[in-house]
């Protein structure tokens, strides 16, 4: 007898697309539905109906996948999740993918196999189609901090080019002109948003862009770092250095540090994410604080309403930073 699996090798899907085309259920396209259905015909599959109840019995677990857990944006993020999960008797499978495609593709084939109710994920890539599989599937789905191109599925942001563009216009404010950035992964929506904000905002004031001064690096301390430090040996040093999250302001403070300049006397600093220490680091960092209890929040919310409509129309919900002064832009 020919089992769900024979179904979706003959018809080259995954077995949870088969079983939403046999559900009859939405989000799965004609030709898909048509090759599953030419397959059930072909082999004379005929479901299990007692397996399929006991399939679609109630996980109390939600999967939760995140670039990095160092990274204290996602901490708190994770801990809002958490949080509204309890509330709901919901457990949450936290996953830290470390920016890894294939990492990032085990864990949700892992989480998908255990039958979880639903997942929340900052994607490692963009494009709809890497995520086909998991769009396939019954379960619901909710992107956070970055979008899943032309996926119908709920997602939270944050405003990345306005607060860039804000961060950027009060460096200038202060009289500062040769602003370097350094920011986060060019393929990530955040990235580039944050790099057209900071372009912008040079832009609309006259200031002439150098495309070499500005980079893309991995976002953790030790990028931000060496490229800090191998900014700061040339002779047309910056005046101010803008950093995408908190882990990059760190590596910048040590570069900064180990030059022998005074922030904000030799150097201006800012950057994006607010932490418990940021107050405390060198003189006290001025960043754009994301909301990131209500991003953690709403995502969960969000993704509990799918699960009880899962007809729902999908949402995009974007949030505002907070602009926070402290010494290390006052000239």
């Amino acid at each position: 007898m020919a089992s769900i699996k024979d179904v979706a090798k003959l018809a080259g899907v995954s077995t949870a697309t088969v079983s939403r085309v046999l559900a009859d259920k939405p989000h799965v396209r004609p030709e898909v539905k048509e090759q599953v259905r030419a397959a059930v015909a072909t082999l004379g599959y005929r479901p299990n109906r007692m397996a399929s109840n006991l399939r679609k019995q109630t996980s109390n677990v939600i999967g939760l996948l995140v670039s990095d857990i160092r990274n204290p944006f996602f901490t708190a993020v994770a801990r809002a999740i958490e949080d509204e999960a309890h509330a709901r008797q919901m457990n949450v499978f936290l996953c830290n993918t470390d920016e890894d495609i294939e990492k990032e593709r085990h864990y949700l084939n892992t989480l998908l196999a255990e039958n979880v109710a639903g997942i929340i994920l900052s994607p490692t890539q963009e494009s709809v189609e890497a995520f086909q599989f998991l769009l396939d599937s019954d379960t619901p789905v909710v992107s956070i901090d970055r979008r899943i191109e032309g996926a119908n599925i709920d997602s939270v942001l944050s405003n990345n080019v306005q607060s860039a563009q804000l961060l950027t216009e009060h460096l200038l404010d202060k009289g500062y002109e040769r602003i370097v950035a350094v920011l986060g992964l060019q393929n990530s929506t955040t990235g580039r948003e944050r790099m057209l904000g900071y372009q912008q905002a040079l832009q609309q004031r006259g200031v002439v862009l150098d495309p070499d001064i500005s980079t893309y690096v991995q976002p953790r301390e030790n990028q931000g770092y060496e490229f800090v430090k191998a900014l700061l040996a040339q002779k047309a040093k910056p005046d101010a250095i803008l950093t995408g999250n908190s882990r990059l302001t760190v590596g910048a403070v040590k570069a900064i540090q180990e030059a022998g300049l005074r922030i904000p006397e030799d150097i201006a600093l800012a950057g994006f994410d607010d932490t418990n220490w940021m107050p405390h680091l060198g003189p006290g960092i001025t960043v754009i604080a994301q909301p990131t209890h209500e991003m953690g929040k709403t995502a969960a919310e969000l993704l509990f309403m799918r699960m009880a409509d899962e007809e729902r129309p999908s949402r995009e919900v974007v949030l505002k930073g907070k602009l926070i002064v402290r010494k290390s832009t006052q000239p």
